[in-house]
């Protein structure tokens, strides 16, 4: 499966865009008003200027179908990485979420080589969303528990979520036997 993280770039606005539908966005409190869409779209643009995490579209052969990141933030009193992602509905259950996964953990492990980086990295996905949390298990992730979590961040709503955590300098575990995709740089 030819499935590759490519930058966040201007163009990726209409995969945003497509992304921003209820169907997509049921679990994360629904879609945007295209005002907090734009903004969005500016601070993903912006994140590699922070050098604190990286939004990727996520490409299978020449069609955008997804998007992954990562970012750095504190969760209950440490500083961690945190992922999200999503692929569009025709791609779904088709393995291009575990293959973007692997590509982005490969990434934030070489981001937590820095000094002073994060060695853990999070996915909060709604305790209602099978799909990710099965993905997080296929992942390697560790299910942590149940919180209560705020999405999006420096909004007022709250979430119930899991806990999936990720060490990402321990000894690496052997994944899933299948091709992860690549990373264009």
């Amino acid at each position: 499966m030819d499935v590759r993280l490519e930058p966040w770039s201007p163009a990726s606005l209409d995969l945003l865009r497509r992304i921003n539908t209820p169907q997509m966005r049921h679990h994360v409190g629904g879609p945007e008003p295209e005002e907090a869409l734009l903004a969005r779209h500016r601070r993903y643009l912006a994140m590699p200027e922070t050098g604190r995490g990286r939004m990727f579209a996520v490409l299978l052969g020449d069609e955008a179908v997804g998007s992954i990141a990562y970012h750095r933030r504190e969760w209950r009193g440490e500083q961690i990485y945190e992922t999200g992602w999503n692929v569009l509905p025709p791609h779904q259950g088709r393995g291009v979420a575990t293959a973007a996964g692997a590509a982005l953990i490969a990434v934030v492990r070489e981001a937590a080589r820095r000094p002073c980086a994060p060695s853990d990295l999070h996915a909060f996905p709604s305790v209602r969303n099978a799909a990710s949390n099965a993905l997080c298990g296929r992942l390697g992730f560790i299910l942590r528990g149940a919180c209560d979590f705020v999405y999006p961040g420096g909004s007022e709503t709250v979430m119930r979520s899991n806990d999936w955590c990720l060490d990402l300098v321990g000894p690496l575990l052997e994944g899933p036997g299948e091709d992860h995709g690549t990373l264009r740089r």
